[in-house]
C-alpha cells in the first residue's frame, strides 16, 4: 500500500500582509477544535493533522464529496523568503505547495512581487490568501465560518466592493503572468491560482483555505507525496547551541526518516560526516506558545521539523543539503549527492566582476540568477560573511562591486 506523507506548505508574502496573523489563528483554531495535544509544534513549523482538517473543514469536503488520504499539512513558518532561500533541493524547492498573502486592502507590493519571483523560480504550486476581509468596508464578521457562508450574509455594496478588489488583485496576477479566480470558481486548478478571500482576525475564511489546501494535494500531489522509508533527506534551517547538548541543527526532513545513530553528512564548501546522537522534537502544542520543552525520540518519518544532536558540526551552514544512512560504505554515496546539489548552485566565475555573498545557498543561487539576468560578470560567488580578504580581491578591479545579500558587513569593513 502507498505509503503518503504530509504535504510541506510554507507561506510567503508582503511584511504586514496578515501571514504571522493567519497562521496564528490556524494553529489557534486547530488547537481549539482538536484534542489537547494533537497539533505538533515542530522547528519553525506546525503540523495540523487530517482530524483537524476534518474538524475545521469537515462540512465543505462533505459539501464537493472530496476523501482526504493524506496524514495532515506541514506548514513551515520562516521569515520572509527564507522558505524557499532556506529549503531547497536537488531541482526545485522543498515546498509542495505555497501559500501567498496579499492584503485585500494594498494588493501586490515590493516583497510580494519578490515572493513570486521564488515560486517561479522553483515551479512550486500555491494558492493566494487574501487576507483582512473583515476590513472590508460595511464587513460583519461571522468568526471562524466558511468564507461563501459569510460572503453571503453580507449587503449587497460590501459583496461588491469585495469583488471589485479581488477582481483588481486577479488582474495584477494577470499582469505577471498567473491566470486567477476566486477559489469556487476556478475551472481547472492546474492553469489557474486559486484566490481565497479570508480573515487572520476572525478566522473566516480559514476552512475553506484548508479544505482547497488539502483537496489540491490530494488530487494532484499524490506522486510527489509518496514516502520512501530509508535514507533521510533534509535541509539546514539553523545552526545553533542547545543547552546540554552542544551545537544542534535544525532540520526539515521531507523524506524518508531519521534515526538516532544514523550517519549524517551535510553538504557544502567542504562536506561533514557524522553520526546523530539525539533527535528532539517539541513536545505536542496544547497552547499558543513560542517556546515548547523538547522529548527525544529515536527515530522520525518526513515530513518533520527536528533538532539533531550530533558532534563535528561547526562547518555547517543554513540551507545545505542533509542525508543520513545507516551503513558506513553508504556514507560516500550519500556525500556525493549532497555536493552535486551544492554544486549545482557554483557557477563558472570570471577574472572581473562583482562578489556575491549570501546567507544560504538558496539565497546564493536567486542572487546568482538575478545577476546572470542582468548580463552582469561576476568574480566570485559564496555562502558566508563578507571578509577582509574579499575587500583587498576586488582593490585591483576597475570596477568594485560586492553584493550582500540576508547578511550583516561585519562593523570593522563599513
Amino acid at each position: 500500500m502507498q505509503r503518503i506523507r504530509s504535504p510541506i506548505i510554507s507561506v510567503l508574502g508582503h511584511v504586514d500582509h496578515g501571514k504571522t496573523t493567519l497562521l496564528d489563528k490556524i494553529r489557534g483554531t486547530a488547537v481549539a477544535k482538536s484534542e489537547p495535544g494533537l497539533i505538533t509544534q515542530y522547528i519553525s513549523a506546525s503540523w495540523v493533522p487530517l482530524q483537524v482538517i476534518q474538524g475545521v473543514a469537515g462540512e465543505l469536503l462533505k459539501k464537493l464529496g472530496i476523501e482526504l488520504t493524506i496524514p495532515g499539512l506541514l506548514w513551515i513558518d520562516l521569515p520572509g523568503h527564507a522558505a524557499f532561500t532556506t529549503l531547497r533541493k536537488r531541482g526545485g524547492a522543498i515546498a509542495d505547495l505555497a501559500v501567498l498573502v496579499v492584503d485585500i486592502l494594498e494588493g501586490f507590493k515590493p516583497q510580494t512581487d519578490e515572493s513570486l519571483m521564488f515560486l517561479k523560480q522553483f515551479k512550486t504550486p500555491f494558492i493566494l490568501a487574501l487576507t483582512k476581509i473583515d476590513r472590508v468596508p460595511g464587513w460583519i464578521p461571522n468568526p471562524e465560518k466558511p468564507f461563501l457562508e459569510t460572503f453571503e450574509q453580507q449587503s449587497e455594496r460590501t459583496r461588491e466592493e469585495l469583488e471589485k478588489r479581488l477582481y483588481q488583485i486577479a488582474g495584477q496576477l494577470s499582469s505577471r503572468g498567473f491566470e486567477s479566480d476566486r477559489y469556487d470558481r476556478v475551472v481547472d486548478f492546474r492553469k489557474q491560482v486559486a484566490i481565497v478571500p479570508v480573515s487572520g482576525v476572525t478566522g473566516e475564511g480559514i476552512p475553506d483555505l484548508l479544505m482547497v489546501l488539502a483537496g489540491i494535494a490530494q488530487k494532484f500531489l499524490l506522486e510527489r507525496l509518496e514516502l520512501k522509508l530509508g535514507e533521510g533527506k533534509g535541509a539546514v534551517l539553523e545552526v545553533k547551541p542547545f543547552r546540554g547538548l552542544g551545537l544542534t541543527l535544525d532540520v526539515i526532513l521531507y523524506d524518508g526518516e531519521i534515526r538516532v545513530g544514523d550517519w549524517l553528512v551535510v553538504g557544502g564548501r567542504e562536506p561533514v560526516k557524522s553520526r546523530v546522537r539525539a533527535i528532539l522534537l517539541p513536545k505536542p502544542l496544547r497552547e499558543l506558545r513560542a517556546e515548547t520543552a523538547f522529548q527525544r525520540v529515536q527515530e522520525v518519518q518526513a515530513a518533520a521539523g527536528l533538532k539533531l544532536a550530533a558532534p563535528d558540526i561547526e562547518k555547517v551552514v543554513p540551507g545545505s543539503p542533509l542525508r543520513t544512512v545507516r551503513k558506513q560504505e553508504e556514507v560516500e554515496r550519500a556525500i556525493k549527492e549532497v555536493q552535486a546539489e551544492v554544486e549545482e548552485v557554483e557557477i563558472e566565475t570570471q577574472k572581473e566582476g562583482m562578489i556575491l555573498k549570501a546567507d544560504t545557498l538558496g539565497s546564493l543561487e536567486a542572487l546568482i540568477k538575478c545577476i546572470k539576468e542582468l548580463g552582469l560578470p561576476i568574480r566570485k560567488a559564496e555562502v558566508g560573511n563578507l571578509t577582509k580578504s574579499d575587500l583587498l580581491e576586488l582593490k585591483p578591479l576597475p570596477e568594485r562591486i560586492c553584493f550582500c545579500f540576508g547578511l550583516k558587513v561585519p562593523e570593522e569593513l563599513e
